[in-house]
C-alpha cells in the first residue's frame, strides 16, 4: 500500500483563511494526499496564564502568553467548513486535528476519513474516550510518550469503539534535533503493537522523513508553509512548497525502490546475465578426447555457456570435439 503523505498546514495560515486556501493549493500541487489543519476552542485548549514553549518564544519573539498567541491563529467553524469544501473542489483530502472535545464534535460533522490525535492528547482520557466513540479510524502521534503510555492510550481507544489505529513516531520539538529523532523507535512500536507505524517529522529539511520512508513508514506527516520567514510558531520548522514537492517526489521514488522483498532477477537485469557472468571456456586449443583440466579450461565472459558452479563436474571429462581457445565448453 502506498505511503500516505500528510502535508501539515497546522496553524501556518496565521489565522487567515486566504492563506489557508493557498496552503491547500500548494499541498495539492506538491502531490500530498492530505492537507491537515488544527482546530480548537481557545477557552478549552489553554489557560490564560499558560506560557509558550521555548521554541514558540524563539519563533514568535514576543512576551505574549500561549493563550494570546493561539488566539491569533484560530479559524472559525465557518472557515473550516469553507476549507473542507475547498479541498473537495481542489481534489485533496481535508483533515484537521481537534484539540478539545467540542472540536471533536464539530469536526465529526465534516467529511474526514480518520482522526489525527496529536501527541499532547495521548494522556487526555476524556478526549480519547470521546474521539473513540465516533468509531472512526485513528492516527495517533506518540511524541513525548513511553511505550506504556502508548499502550494505555490504545487500550482506551479500543475499549471505547475506535476504528483501526495507526501510530506515528514523533519528536515533539520544533525543530527537532537530529540526534533525538530515533527512527528505530518505529520498529519498536511496530513489534510491540502489531499496528501500522509512520512518522511525523519536526526536523529541518527532508532527509529524515525520506529515511523514515525507507524504513517502512506507512504514513509521513510534515509541516509546510508558504514562507519560513512568516511570523508564527511553526514556520521555521516547516518546508516551503518546493521543498515539500521534492520530499514527496523522493519518497515516492524510495517507495518504488523498496519493492516487495523477493530476491530474484528483475526484468531489467535479466538481459545482463550473459554479459556480466562467466562460463567455462577453453583456456587454449583442446583436441577431441583430451581430458578437461585446470591447464586447458578456465572461466570467462560471456555467461551463456556452462555455469562455473559446475566446474568440478566438468573437470576430468573428455572433450567431445575439438575446442578453439576462448570457445565455450560443451559436455
Amino acid at each position: 500500500m502506498s505511503i500516505l503523505i500528510i502535508a501539515e498546514a497546522g496553524v501556518n495560515h496565521n489565522g487567515d483563511v486566504k492563506i489557508a486556501k493557498r496552503l491547500i493549493d500548494e499541498a495539492k500541487r506538491c502531490g500530498a494526499g492530505i492537507v491537515k489543519f488544527q482546530t480548537g476552542n481557545l477557552s478549552s485548549v489553554v489557560s490564560k496564564t499558560a506560557q509558550k514553549a521555548d521554541y514558540q518564544k524563539r519563533q514568535t519573539g514576543s512576551d505574549e502568553t500561549q493563550y494570546e498567541m493561539i488566539k491569533k491563529l484560530l479559524l472559525s467553524r465557518e472557515e473550516f467548513i469553507c476549507l473542507s469544501r475547498y479541498c473537495k473542489d481542489v481534489g485533496i483530502t481535508f483533515l484537521s486535528t481537534p484539540f478539545d472535545i467540542e472540536s471533536i464534535h464539530f469536526l465529526n460533522t465534516l467529511d474526514m476519513p480518520f482522526w489525527k490525535i496529536p501527541s499532547g492528547e495521548i494522556t487526555n482520557l476524556p478526549y480519547l474516550i470521546e474521539i473513540a466513540k465516533t468509531g472512526k479510524e485513528i492516527v495517533l502521534s506518540t511524541g513525548m510518550s513511553t511505550i506504556e503510555e502508548i499502550a494505555a492510550a490504545i487500550d482506551v481507544l479500543n475499549n471505547h469503539g475506535a476504528g483501526a489505529i495507526s501510530l506515528l513516531h514523533c519528536t515533539t520539538e520544533y525543530p527537532a534535533p537530529i540526534a533525538d529523532v530515533n527512527l528505530k523507535a518505529m520498529e519498536t512500536m511496530r513489534k510491540a503493537f502489531n499496528l501500522p507505524v509512520g512518522y511525523s517529522d519536526h526536523t529541518q529539511g527532508i532527509e529524515i522523513p525520506i529515511a523514515a520512508a525507507a524504513m517502512g513508514a506507512a504514513i509521513i506527516e510534515k509541516h509546510f508553509t508558504l514562507d519560513r520567514n512568516m511570523n508564527g510558531p511553526d514556520h521555521k520548522a516547516s518546508l516551503e512548497p518546493d521543498e515539500l514537492q521534492q520530499m514527496i517526489r523522493v519518497i515516492r521514488n524510495v517507495e518504488l525502490a523498496t519493492g516487495n522483498g523477493d530476491k530474484r532477477p528483475v526484468p531489467s537485469e535479466i538481459k545482463n546475465i550473459a554479459i556480466a557472468r562467466k562460463s567455462i571456456i577453453a583456456k587454449r586449443d583442446i583436441a577431441k578426447g583430451e581430458t578437461f583440466s585446470e591447464d586447458n579450461i578456465t572461466t570467462k565472459r560471456p555467461g551463456n555457456g556452462i555455469n562455473p558452479m559446475r566446474w568440478f563436474e566438468v573437470l576430468g571429462q573428455r572433450a567431445i570435439r575439438d575446442f578453439a581457445e576462448d570457445e565455450l565448453i560443451e559436455i
